[in-house]
């Protein structure tokens, strides 16, 4: 098993590498194509960070609790609601996290605190956060080219919608499907076919999955959804070989502009 590295013509100039696992198969324009959000159409480490700094010092003014016995105990109570809850979309909950945060402080339930938090937590995270170069270009081209798009993501409706809007994504998308609405996290099969259904995907469709992570969107997509499997490359992303690898590997998003252009 390896994969071939293939020098794409980028814009009649510039030369763009990606990677194919079989390169046969990309031979036709998708049907449709699904996005993951987070950490697939911008990195989620930063802005995370520059938020729990901001909940960090706001939790020192209002609790008197230092710094570190917030991130410690964050920790704690964050692996205790995702245990609990299990793969559903309330396990991500900011807002159920730093309410039993304040409780494993020693604080009964502070509802106002609790609430100012989680809007510190995601306005910080917002301001923060900025799109991958040429996600824009991306979805522009393959709507140009007759290609629905939907997004398939995990967490509740309210903060991803938010993100799309933020980023002024929201019109590019035929459907978005969050875990909230589908019940579970992928890669169960829950959001996958919920999208199956809305968009009207059937098996004479050609579907694109893009997505960072390999088990959620990679296997799930092909599982589900028998998904051709394009995988976002950054810092932290595990690409796995043999049987569960990704049909294509790339690195910017303008290289699948230039592969659209070549199908």
């Amino acid at each position: 098993f390896c994969y071939y590295s293939i020098l794409l013509s980028s814009y009649g100039k510039n030369l763009m590498a990606i990677k194919f696992k079989q390169a046969e198969k990309i031979i036709k324009l998708p049907d449709f194509c699904i996005f993951d959000t987070d950490d697939t159409l911008y990195a989620y480490e930063k802005p995370h960070r520059e938020a729990m700094k901001a909940v960090g010092s706001k939790v020192s003014k209002l609790l008197g609790t230092s710094k570190q016995d917030f991130e410690d105990t964050f920790s704690l109570a964050r692996e205790e609601i995702r245990k609990r809850l299990g793969a559903t979309a309330s396990s991500h909950s900011r807002l159920l996290y730093f309410q039993r945060t304040v409780e494993m402080l020693g604080f009964r339930t502070q509802v106002l605190i609790t609430l100012d938090l989680e809007q510190t937590y995601w306005r910080t995270f917002l301001t923060n956060a900025a799109l991958f170069p040429g996600v824009r270009e991306c979805l522009s081209e393959m709507r140009s080219r007759e290609t629905r798009c939907l997004v398939i993501t995990d967490l509740t409706s309210q903060i991803q919608y938010r993100k799309l809007i933020y980023f002024g994504l929201d019109n590019f998308f035929d459907f978005v499907i969050t875990s909230e609405e589908a019940g579970k996290d992928k890669p169960d099969s829950a959001p996958f076919l919920l999208a199956k259904a809305k968009a009207g995907i059937n098996e004479d469709h050609t579907v694109w999955m893009i997505g960072d992570d390999t088990e959620a969107d990679i296997l799930g997509a092909r599982k589900h959804l028998g998904a051709l499997t394009l995988q976002k490359n950054h810092h932290g992303v595990k690409v796995k070989k043999g049987k569960d690898a990704p049909d294509v590997v790339f690195d910017n998003f303008k290289e699948i502009v230039t592969l659209l252009s070549q199908c």
